[in-house]
């Protein structure tokens, strides 16, 4: 019998502001090196190496993240069906479209499995993990909604659980879920050996999944179907239509579907998963030194104990604190009693009702064409340093409200300004007046570097007129 085809489904949307100050809005946890020199996205996407039958991944993206998920395949050498989700509305409807994507996809042939899973977890064995999507994939084909129960290893009650029934192959019928429970009940939940922490993940045929939609939740399949048919391409990406998908329900696939369906399947993973929901998570994972400190980049810790020390270039000192999480970027710095990890999401909020921008983006801000770090701002002037990769080019623009001074320090520039073209290399300079339509584009074969100033009444970045662009924007 031929291997069934496996289409992952990588959910990529999330916010993570828990992370913060390294997670962000336009930068949020998916797409952060935690653990290694691979982000949590791509350490999704590697942990399924080795499985048989995987065809082409399906992710579906925020639209303000499109170009951020492309780059992250690219960068390990993968390709997928990226697709944007015009409004927020939950795991249902977006793993629906996935559904529909991928059987529009096979036309003729067999009906594929879909794997879902976030994009933002760590699994620490990955060939448990692996064992255990091998052990699912039966029930599955026999049309079963399988998910992935894993086994708690302490009263949690930041998590939903999962009850298991009778003894199957592998697994377990799925009995119910239940809510997250304060601490006794987490604990006799644990006690028992019959529940299991609700990891998101699940297993079964896309026609399967549609199909529970259709009986329990119809309004997500059919708005959702409307958006799948009336999307369109643009560029490497396929855009939902944003009518049809914003009427859909906002709903889960746990209360959708799985809460309802009798041919639910829980398969255990014991597979050191963990998904860094809070700083504190980070020693859980094996991060934590002799002195139970979590260190990441430029750290020096002297007499302290049990702390989340993380910095972003410049140096990170302490002395004798202890229970601490320690998060320095160029732009902010977090100082949280480690206890009290999962109440960052509530300075994050505060930040928001402030209106503070420290919310939203990084000091480096990633685009389509490359990314740009501020360096120093002050009234009525801004430093930008702006790396374009080679063959990018930035939109055909102008600004009503300030006027920009560029110097190459690496690499070849061609500059549109006005009606001239330039061309220059190191160590020179231009300026383009307020006003004046212009464009940076880097012709060579290694990034391009410049410094820009900007000087004007306004500096926001909503002071761009574009007047081209080759990333649609």
């Amino acid at each position: 019998m031929d291997s069934p085809v496996i289409r992952p489904v990588i959910l990529c949307g999330g916010s993570g502001t828990r992370l913060w100050p390294l997670s962000r809005t336009h930068y949020p946890k998916q797409f952060l090196r935690l653990v290694d020199d691979f982000s949590l996205l791509q350490n999704t996407l590697k942990r399924l190496d080795g499985l048989v039958g995987l065809g082409k991944t399906i992710a579906v993206a925020n639209e303000n993240h499109r170009f951020l998920v492309a780059e992250q395949f690219l960068e390990i050498g993968l390709q997928a069906d990226i697709l944007l989700e015009p409004a927020a509305r939950n795991t249902a409807p977006a793993v629906a479209a996935a559904a529909l994507q991928a059987i529009g996809d096979q036309r003729e042939q067999a009906v594929p499995l879909l794997l879902v899973l976030p994009s933002d977890h760590v699994i620490a064995d990955v060939a448990a993990f692996q064992d255990a999507v091998r052990a699912a994939v039966p029930h599955a084909l026999a049309g079963a909604l399988v998910t992935f129960g894993v086994l708690p290893d302490r009263p949690e009650t930041g998590y939903g659980y999962i009850r298991r029934g009778d003894p199957l192959a592998g697994g377990y019928a799925l009995d119910r879920f239940v809510e997250k429970p304060d601490p006794e009940t987490a604990r006799a939940y644990v006690d028992s050996g019959e529940y299991f922490w609700n990891s998101g993940m699940f297993l079964f045929r896309a026609d399967t999944y549609l199909e529970a939609l259709e009986r329990f939740a119809p309004g997500i399949r059919d708005c959702v179907a409307k958006a799948v048919a009336t999307a369109r391409r643009d560029l490497d990406f396929l855009r939902l239509d944003p009518v049809a998908f914003a009427a859909s329900p906002s709903n889960s696939i746990d209360y959708a579907v799985m809460e309802k369906t009798e041919s639910g399947v829980v398969i255990p993973l014991a597979a050191g998963w963990n998904d860094i929901g809070a700083w504190d998570a980070l020693a859980s994972i094996g991060q934590a030194d002799g002195n139970g400190n979590t260190q990441r980049g430029d750290v020096l810790s002297v007499d302290s104990r049990n702390s989340v020390l993380v910095s972003e270039g410049r140096l990170l000192a302490t002395v004798g604190i202890s229970e601490l999480i320690v998060i320095a970027t160029p732009d902010a710095v977090l100082v949280a009693d480690k206890a009290k990890a999962q109440e960052v999401k509530t300075l994050v909020d505060e930040l928001k009702r402030s209106a503070r921008c420290e919310t939203e983006f990084r000091h480096i801000v990633h685009r389509p064409w490359g990314s740009y770090e501020g360096l120093a701002h002050g009234p009525r002037y801004q430093v930008k340093r702006i790396l374009v990769k080679p063959g990018a080019s930035l939109s055909l623009q102008k600004h009503h409200h300030r006027a920009e001074h560029w110097v190459v320090v690496k690499g070849t520039a061609v500059i549109v300004r006005g009606d001239q073209s330039l061309l220059l290399s190191e160590n020179e300079s231009t300026y383009i007046p307020l006003g004046v339509v212009h464009r940076l584009e880097n012709p060579g074969k290694i990034d391009l570097e410049i410094v820009e100033v900007q000087s004007g009444s306004y500096l926001g970045e909503d002071d761009i007129v574009r007047l081209d662009d080759s990333y649609g924007r």
